[in-house]
């Protein structure tokens, strides 16, 4: 008696997240990028001088509070909630704005308060195996501060420190609401290079929809760019109802000539949503281009096994009546009646491929 063996349910089963129930305002990182160790990025300027160092003391960033200097502190690493909220207490930010800065699901926004503005947004770029990554990156601007906060090292910012190194253009004789522009001037940039990439992505899917190979794995790189496409979505469109808030926000942290930077900046987040939705319509349409090149495919094999159907339906009906086993049947004792029936049929034959091709269906 052989035993019944038990088949093993390989369905990967969905366990649902639990609610974490917390008290409003507490900090408690929900991102997956953990750190050991807080590091800081201090960049301390005027129009006149320069200065920039890098530690993992907190401390180090409170030496800074001179009125005719901008000091930019650059937070890696949310992990550590002690850091956070020390940062946050030194600079009188509400728990509510603590608690959003740790919080990596939190949707792109902007909280208007009287000593400063908190915004949240999310950086996007793709890495060197051309994946789409995503960081949540909160920022502080207050009167002659910006606290940018970030969930790992790497950023888009590289050229914006160099401008502020080499003082080229305005930035270094601005405040600290033209440094608040120039970061998020930054993340637009780089949005519209990803968009860029990501087109680029879908022009070789679609001429690979149109090549004679077929590919297996041409369906599961669509459902990628759908994922991709709608991340990038996520991360855009919030932003652009952002910006619009702050062009719109009456305040005394920024300046009117700011007004006009951020104005444009509008311009450019709207473009980048424009491309965002031609190309999300243009990845929803590759799945129905591709079943319908599947489609036509298995129409002309279906064509050419109809025509060879038709063609041999004949040649097959003639051969039947002459393989029947009667003796008294017509020509069945004639010396060339053999040779006469092949001729019949090979004229039956080509006279059909002439009639197919007088149609146009061969």
């Amino acid at each position: 008696m052989c035993a019944k063996r038990k088949r093993k349910n390989k369905t990967a089963k969905i366990q649902p997240k639990k609610a974490s129930n917390l008290t409003p305002g507490t900090v408690s990182y929900t991102g997956k990028k953990i750190t050991t160790q807080t590091q800081l990025d201090i960049i301390d300027y005027s129009k006149d001088s320069f200065s920039r160092f890098e530690t993992h003391d907190i401390d180090e960033a409170f030496k800074y509070e001179d009125a005719s200097h901008i000091t930019w502190i650059n937070v890696n690493g949310l992990s550590n909630s002690s850091d956070i909220i020390t940062l946050g207490n030194h600079f009188d930010l509400h728990p509510l704005i603590q608690e959003d800065i740790v919080t990596t699901n939190q949707r792109p926004k902007i909280d208007e308060y009287d000593e400063y503005l908190f915004i949240v947004f999310k950086m996007l770029h793709y890495d060197e195996n051309e994946d789409l990554n995503q960081e949540h990156v909160s920022m502080v601007m207050g009167k002659d501060y910006v606290v940018t906060f970030q969930e790992s090292e790497g950023d888009v910012f590289g050229d914006l420190r160099d401008r502020l190194e080499q003082g080229k253009g305005r930035i270094r004789g601005a405040g600290a609401d033209y440094l608040m522009f120039a970061i998020l001037d930054a993340i637009v940039d780089n949005y519209i290079t990803t968009v860029e990439f990501l087109s680029n992505k879908i022009e070789l899917l679609e001429d690979k929809l149109f090549d004679d190979k077929e590919d297996p794995n041409i369906t599961q790189e669509i459902q990628e760019l759908k994922k991709e496409i709608l991340k990038v979505r996520r991360a855009v469109v919030p932003l652009r109802e952002v910006i619009n808030r702050l062009e719109k926000i009456e305040t005394p942290l920024i300046e009117q000539r700011t007004n006009k930077y951020i104005r444009d900046l509008y311009d450019h987040i709207i473009q980048v949503n424009e491309s965002v939705e031609i190309y999300r319509d243009m990845i929803w349409g590759l799945m129905d281009m591709y079943m319908t090149t599947i489609s036509n495919k298995m129409n002309e094999v279906m064509k050419v096994l109809t025509i060879m159907a038709s063609i041999f339906i004949p040649l097959t009906f003639l051969a039947g009546i002459y393989g029947m086993n009667f003796d008294n049947m017509p020509e069945l004792h004639f010396k060339y009646s053999y040779y006469y029936l092949l001729g019949v049929m090979a004229l039956v034959f080509f006279g059909m491929i002439w009639y197919f091709k007088r149609k146009k269906w061969l």
